[in-house]
Order: C-alpha cells, then sequence, then structure tokens
C-alpha cells in the first residue's frame, strides 16, 4: 500500500496547531459476539454488510492493477463515481496533474462524494484508491517491477466507504459525512527520505480545497482495513492531533465487541494521507493494519499476495460498523 516510515523507526516533524477534540460515548446493549475483556454492546446504528464490502473490494480488484495513467485506473474512476452517485451522494471528482518522484506525469483524480451536505457540521473519512505500480516487498525479486492487485492496501478502505454510503441512502444519519478516495497515494519511493513522494491526491487536496457554510469535525483516514491477520494500534502522529478522536474509535470499537482487532495500544507514526488532512487545519486519524507485533505492516504490504483470497470479511465489518456506530452516534 501505501508509503511507510519504517514503522516506528522515523519520526515526523509536525508544525500544524494541535487540536484536541471529544466525542461523546454511546450508550449499548448486550451483544451475542464476544470479548475476553470488555463487555460487548449492541450497535445503535445500521448494520453494516461484510458481504457487500467485500463484494465491493472485489470488484476493484476486477478491474486490475489501479496503477497511474492505466486504463484500469480510469475504469474504477468512473465506476465509482457511478456507485456513489447510486447511493445518492453528491459527487465531484478533483481532477489534477501531477508527477512522480521519477519524473512520470500523472493525472491525479480524487473522487469527493458528500452526504448531508447542507448540514453545519461534517465528518471526513477517507481511504485512497490507486494500488502501488510495483511489488517490491515481495521475496520474489522477479516481481519488484509488478503491479499489484491492492485488494487490502487501498480496496479494502474504499469498500467500507462504499458499504457505509450505500447505508446511508438507506437510513440518513443527522450530520454532514464525506466520503473521500484519495489518489496517487502509493507511488512513492520505497527506501528513500523522499516523504513527499507519496500522498500526492491528498498533498493537492489539502492546499486546495474551500470550507464553505460548514466546519469540519473531524476526519478518519482508512489504510488496510480488510486484511487477514490484521490488527489496528493507535498511530502515533493521530494521537498527536486528535488524541480524543482515537479513544473514541477505539473505545467504540471494542464496546462493539471487536477488542482482537483494535488493540489498546500504542503503534508507530505513518507517512499516510491523514498527514496532509492534519496540515489543512482538520483533526485526522488513522486506522491502519499492522501485523500481530506491530513490528510492520500486514505480511501481504506490496507483495503480489495483497489479492482478494487475502481479504477478511470479519476484519473488514470490524472496521465497518465501528464507523457505522461513530456516525450515527454524533
Amino acid at each position: 500500500m501505501n508509503r511507510f516510515s519504517t514503522l516506528g523507526n522515523r519520526f515526523f516533524v509536525l508544525y500544524a496547531s494541535f487540536l484536541l477534540i471529544c466525542l461523546c460515548s454511546c450508550g449499548n446493549k448486550s451483544n451475542s459476539q464476544s470479548n475476553d475483556t470488555v463487555s460487548v454492546a449492541q450497535p445503535t446504528s445500521p448494520i453494516f454488510c461484510e458481504d457487500s464490502a467485500y463484494t465491493y473490494v472485489a470488484t476493484q480488484c476486477s478491474f486490475g492493477p489501479r496503477t497511474m495513467n492505466s486504463k484500469a485506473h480510469e475504469q474504477c474512476a468512473q465506476w465509482l463515481v457511478n456507485k456513489f452517485e447510486q447511493f445518492g451522494a453528491n459527487v465531484s471528482v478533483q481532477e489534477a496533474e501531477s508527477h512522480l518522484y521519477d519524473g512520470t506525469p500523472i493525472t491525479m483524480k480524487n473522487i469527493i462524494a458528500v452526504f448531508n451536505d447542507s448540514c453545519e457540521g461534517r465528518i471526513q473519512i477517507s481511504s485512497h484508491w490507486d494500488s502501488r505500480p510495483w511489488a517490491d516487498n515481495d521475496d520474489n525479486q522477479s516481481y519488484h517491477n509488478t503491479p499489484i492487485d491492492g485488494a487490502n492496501d487501498g480496496a479494502s478502505g474504499v469498500g467500507v466507504l462504499l458499504e457505509i454510503a450505500r447505508q446511508i441512502q438507506l437510513k440518513n444519519p443527522e450530520i454532514g459525512v464525506e466520503l473521500i478516495c484519495w489518489d496517487a497515494e502509493d507511488s512513492g519511493d520505497h527506501g528513500s527520505e523522499n516523504e513527499n513522494s507519496w500522498c500526492l491526491g491528498s498533498q493537492y487536496w489539502a492546499t486546495n480545497h474551500s470550507v464553505n457554510g460548514f466546519r469540519y469535525l473531524f476526519g478518519i483516514l482508512l489504510d488496510m482495513v480488510g486484511g487477514k491477520d490484521s490488527y489496528f494500534r493507535k498511530e502515533q502522529i493521530s494521537m498527536y492531533y486528535a488524541p480524543g478522536v482515537v479513544d473514541n474509535v477505539w473505545s467504540t470499537a471494542q464496546k462493539l465487541g471487536y477488542g482482537k482487532y483494535f488493540l489498546n495500544e500504542n503503534g508507530n507514526p505513518i507517512t499516510d494521507d491523514h498527514i496532509q488532512v492534519n496540515k489543512s487545519g482538520i483533526p485526522c486519524i488513522d486506522i491502519i493494519g499492522s501485523n500481530h507485533d506491530g513490528s510492520s505492516f500486514p505480511d501481504t504490504w506490496h507483495t503480489m499476495n495483497d489479492n482478494i483470497q487475502n481479504i477478511d470479511k470479519n476484519v473488514l465489518n470490524a472496521v465497518g460498523q465501528t464507523l457505522m456506530e461513530i456516525i450515527w452516534q454524533i
């Protein structure tokens, strides 16, 4: 998937203002899900459908690797726009010309779907939708110049966004919701010090978006949220900018019985799209998958194994239902 700041070995100098936000917790009833350490609650929000989210992940992968300047990239972009419009969102495409770190010219498309755009308060949930052009972390070096499907690294987060959009159409929450699919996130220079080679779409958005008639309450970025054996820890940049949002999301997940995935542990600082959102003045956190001991990203990261066969519906459901609860509890 994206860029990584060597999971824990690289820290960032952060210049944006520090902003705390505390959200109210939800009242709950007992649930049939099990959790060894926390009493389990019944969701008060609509029920997230993991089968639907899984289908959206599979459909994205069916176009082929969604690398910049590819036919699959163009086809998937149009499909995403059509799906969000089908679910009743006000959809716009923020298109811009840019260059990859090696000078390759690209056309980026950030896909933005807004519900309840007349509401004064708005939350942003996002994920990148492009896929890595090179399987440069694969054990087989012959694949290092081969593009990956990006089922977990990109498509999983977008699959969750699409299912949330479908649920909003069925039962509208009393809050503005902005769903963004970031482009050109995952073509960065792996192993270099050039952090700005990643997250090109969100970099552009951060300096080219307007806020008219509403205010952002907070943002949540999704990255690698559907892989088998994935775990979510409290990412450090998220904790710097928006610790209240992190705590609310993690406590909500644990109340719903997803504590086996949302671990009450500190993670490492990650170079991801949430940095750009935070720099724009919106407190934003990163829900990003890691392996069991937190030493690295999931094993499929930037390999040919990042395919639909390694997507776990249970992980998609844990993330999706938690987000649904966050949206509908406001």
